[in-house]
């Protein structure tokens, strides 16, 4: 199956050995973070929902880059071929919220899985889970299916279908598609393409 990042580097190879990142040699995501209510009930659900290990924790009276006294709990949980999902709980801020001005369906941490016999293996597990699944969604690239942790994160799974030749097509589409929109503000059609299936549905 084609990697989806892969694809896009190879076909954008030529261009990205004169990028700026290479001079620090940037290697990828080393973990992402996010909030908490309750740090157990949140590793034991990605542990049960995901099969997630969790690797380790760290706890201070003190942020290390601020210096400022906020004491937190950060946890860490190994999210496959090494990449690393974080989350702090901070008990003595006022409870956690998400921007009222952003839809719901906006922020959300994708993961990826095999196959697409992979993702209705998912679907099922977290169905038995009690939990709300959304999709499968075809977005011709991959197809996803989505649900929420006990945070309210939204949460992806995505099985890449994707070629080379489409990747090659929207990579070359990219740029004159955000010029278009920074102009006008208003959906660009260029790529309508890749939600046709999806939408005739």
């Amino acid at each position: 199956m084609t990697s989806l990042s892969t694809s896009v580097s190879s076909a954008t190879s030529a261009s990205s050995a004169t990028s700026s990142s290479s001079a620090f040699g940037l290697q990828g995501v080393h973990h992402v973070a996010y909030r908490c209510r309750d740090t157990k009930e949140t590793v034991e659900f990605y542990q049960k929902a995901l099969g997630m290990e969790f690797m380790l924790a760290i706890s201070e009276d003190r942020v290390p880059s601020t210096k400022e006294e906020d004491p937190y709990m950060h946890v860490f949980l190994d999210a496959g071929n090494g990449n690393v999902l974080a989350f702090f709980e901070i008990p003595n801020s006022p409870p956690m919220g998400r921007d009222p001005n952003t839809p719901a369906w906006v922020q959300h941490l994708a993961f990826k899985v095999d196959s697409l016999a992979g993702l209705t293996v998912a679907k099922t597990h977290l169905e038995s889970l009690g939990l709300e699944v959304i999709g499968p969604t075809n977005h011709e690239l991959f197809q996803s299916i989505y649900f929420n942790d006990p945070n309210g994160h939204r949460i992806e799974l995505a099985a890449n279908t994707s070629t080379p030749e489409m990747l090659q097509r929207l990579n070359q589409l990219a740029p004159q598609m955000l010029v278009d929109w920074t102009a006008s503000k208003r959906t660009v059609h260029h790529a309508a393409w890749l939600h046709e299936t999806e939408f005739a549905q």
